[in-house]
C-alpha cells in the first residue's frame, strides 16, 4: 500500500507540473524574427529568458518569418498548430500587408481565420496590434488601425494596439531602414506585450 501510494503520489506531481507546462507560439514576421539583429536579441528571445523564471514552464515557438503577411501566417497556421498544440497563440502580422497596400478588410478576414483556427485548436489568441507612418495616407492608415481594433473588440481578445508603441520614430530605437528596432527597443517590445500576454498564462 505504501509503495502504491507513492508511486501514485509521485505519478499525480508529474502530471500536475506537466498540466501547468505549455507552449506560445508566436506568428509573427521580421518584427518577432528579430530581423538584423541575432535571434537571442530579440524580444521573443527575451520572452522565452523572462518565462523561465515564472511557474509552468512554458516553452516559446517563434515562428515568425521576415516578410510574411497575414495570407502567409494564415497558410501556415495549421501545421504549426498541429505540431506544437499551443496553449496561447500570438500574432503579429500585418505589417507588411499595410506596406504593400492590401485591402485592410483582408487583413481583418486573415486575422480574424487566424484566431478561429487557433481557438478550435484550444489556444488563446494574443493580438498583437501595427500602426503604419502617416505618409500612406490617413484614410488608409486610420482602416489600417481599424482592422485590428475592431476585430481586438468583436472577438474579445487580449490585444496589443501598436506593438512598437514606445519604440517607433523614437531615435536609437530603430534600426537605419526606418523599420525595424534595435536591440535596445526589444526589451521595450517585450514590456508592451507582457500585460497582456500574463492574464493567459
Amino acid at each position: 500500500m505504501g509503495k502504491w501510494w507513492k508511486g501514485f503520489s509521485l505519478a499525480v506531481l508529474v502530471w500536475s507540473q506537466g498540466a501547468l507546462a505549455g507552449t506560445v507560439l508566436v506568428v509573427g514576421d521580421s518584427i518577432s524574427a528579430a530581423f538584423g539583429l541575432e535571434t537571442s536579441q530579440g524580444w521573443v528571445a527575451l520572452l522565452q529568458e523572462h518565462l523561465r523564471g515564472q511557474p509552468g514552464e512554458h516553452r516559446v515557438v517563434n515562428a515568425s518569418i521576415s516578410g510574411d503577411t497575414s495570407a502567409g501566417g494564415l497558410a501556415r497556421l495549421p501545421r504549426l498548430l498541429d505540431e506544437h498544440s499551443p496553449e496561447v497563440v500570438i500574432l503579429e502580422l500585418g505589417g507588411n500587408d499595410g506596406l504593400r497596400g492590401q485591402p485592410p478588410e483582408q487583413l481583418k478576414r486573415n486575422l480574424a481565420a487566424m484566431v478561429d483556427k487557433s481557438q478550435q485548436a484550444g489556444a488563446q489568441v494574443l493580438l498583437l496590434g501595427m500602426r503604419l507612418p502617416p505618409n500612406l495616407g490617413v484614410r488608409y492608415t486610420g482602416a489600417f488601425a481599424e482592422a485590428f481594433d475592431s476585430l481586438a473588440r468583436e472577438r474579445k481578445l487580449a490585444y496589443v494596439p501598436f506593438l512598437l508603441e514606445g519604440v517607433g520614430g523614437v531615435s536609437g530605437m530603430m534600426q537605419r531602414d526606418g523599420i525595424h528596432p534595435t536591440a535596445d527597443a526589444q526589451p521595450l517590445l517585450l514590456d508592451n506585450v507582457l500585460p497582456a500576454l500574463a492574464p493567459l498564462l
